[in-house]
């Protein structure tokens, strides 16, 4: 949910149309804890009665708490209190921390990646749907690998779905270029697409050391096919993460682009200063 524990409920400045009052009155009851996750909230009958309004004006207030995400319903269901997301921590940190892998023996490998270290489970957890393909690179391909047009890359798309409720719990393509990945044909049969320490790791087996790893962050609405995808509230966006490996004599390596639901993900970026006295 968009609102934050530590700041005390407001109301809506300036007087309002009673849809809103009422979606006020009830939007604080939920951050207050006066209704929690998974309670009923009034029905419309139940609202046009307290307030002295329409059903329209009721079914407004209704829609106005959707699109805050703030609770769920339709079809049918009545509207109940939006249990929270399970938040994942998304952070800069875990490059380092997948560069440290490179070296280390299959067996330790194999117990870290997005599902175990993201997502706080394994692999086997969720039906991980892949699919590999060679193109060429378009304009902004080639701009972000800083190659001609139509450079041939390997195209790789990755999706991690709740086993039980189908949902999208993550999705990513990553590009790579193919003369640098040729020597180890593995990286692009899809068989081993489950690769154990994971893109740092395939390069590292053609003997590319990644030196840094820069994220571009945007955000954009969900079209309505990613809303039903990824199982979005009314009104979530999504966040889009570029992230482009660069190796140690400035070549780019990689680039990817992820997806990132905005009310189940957090992204923390942790930047190491140099200290003063490194410098005398």
């Amino acid at each position: 949910m968009a609102y934050d524990e530590h700041m005390e409920p407001r109301r809506t400045a300036a007087h309002q149309p009673i849809a809103l009052q009422i979606a006020d009155d009830l939007r604080i009851k939920i951050e207050t804890g006066a209704l929690r996750s998974g309670d009923s909230l009034p029905t419309l009958q139940e609202l046009t009665k307290m307030y002295s309004c329409s059903s329209t004006s009721a079914r407004g207030a209704i829609a106005l708490l959707k699109q805050q995400g703030l609770v769920i319903g339709g079809r049918g269901l009545p509207p109940t209190v939006r249990p929270p997301a399970r938040r994942v921590e998304r952070s800069s940190a875990r490059h380092q921390a997948e560069k440290d892998l490179t070296r280390e023996p299959e067996e330790v490998r194999r117990n870290h990646g997005l599902a175990e270290d993201d997502m706080g489970s394994s692999l086997d957890g969720f039906e991980f749907e892949t699919n590999y393909a060679m193109v060429a690179a378009d304009a902004d391909l080639a701009d972000a690998f800083r190659v001609q047009e139509g450079t041939a890359l390997l195209r790789r798309d990755f999706k991690h779905r709740d086993k039980q409720t189908r949902s999208l719990d993550a999705s990513s393509i990553s590009w790579l270029l193919h003369d640098v990945i040729s020597k180890n044909p593995k990286i692009s049969d899809p068989e081993y697409a489950a690769w154990p320490g994971g893109t740092m790791h395939q390069l590292y087996t053609v003997g590319i050391e990644v030196d840094k790893v820069v994220d571009y962050v945007t955000s954009a609405m969900p079209t309505t096919v990613e809303l039903q995808t990824w199982n979005l509230a009314t009104g979530t966006p999504l966040l889009l993460v570029r992230r482009i490996s660069i190796d140690t004599t400035d070549r780019v390596v990689e680039v990817s682009d992820a997806q990132y639901p905005a009310d189940r993900t957090m992204l923390t970026f942790e930047t190491q200063l140099k200290r003063w006295d490194e410098n005398k």
